[in-house]
């Protein structure tokens, strides 16, 4: 499916939404005034408003927090790493008893400096994430981490046969 074809489909951003397809490509870093948490094992392991989100074209925003931020403890290296062609290379941690839950990019490339010492998790994998009291869907799949909200609209790459997108 081509990106102009995708745009025919692309739900129109209502007042305060954002649309994804808005985004940019490559991804941006932002700082948002925004307040954060994360629950995990019926105890809240986040609570913070030193946010920063990367948007990329069809994808929710994806929120990096600072490692500081995470109750002490809770945050354990994991298997794994990966490579994305903007922000280098990441490793993952376990948050609490989430494995592989969350990622890092232990030396951000050039542009995404902003995200040293943040951590991202995945919205699935926990009890509840949320963006200023609201309560954030994950995105779909098992690969982008985005965090839905109110506040963004799609349609989103996750879901089956979205992959070429």
């Amino acid at each position: 499916m081509t990106t102009t074809r995708l745009q025919h489909h692309r739900i129109q951003p209502g007042p305060g939404q954002e649309s994804v397809w808005d985004y940019p490509r490559p991804p941006r870093v932002e700082r948002v005034d925004q307040r954060v948490t994360v629950e995990v094992d019926g105890q809240r392991v986040v609570d913070t408003t030193d946010v920063v989100r990367v948007l990329e074209t069809s994808h929710p925003p994806v929120y990096y927090l600072p490692r500081g931020a995470f109750a002490p403890g809770v945050l354990q290296p994991a298997r794994g790493r990966t490579h994305c062609e903007f922000k280098g290379e990441a490793r993952y941690l376990s948050v609490g008893s989430a494995a592989g839950a969350a990622w890092y990019y232990p030396a951000p490339a050039p542009g995404y400096e902003a995200l040293a010492d943040r951590i991202a998790v995945y919205p699935g994998a926990m009890e509840r994430c949320t963006v200023d009291g609201e309560t954030v869907t994950a995105q779909a799949g098992d690969f982008y981490g985005g965090w839905i909200t109110s506040r963004v609209v799609g349609p989103f790459k996750g879901e089956a046969g979205t992959w070429g997108w």
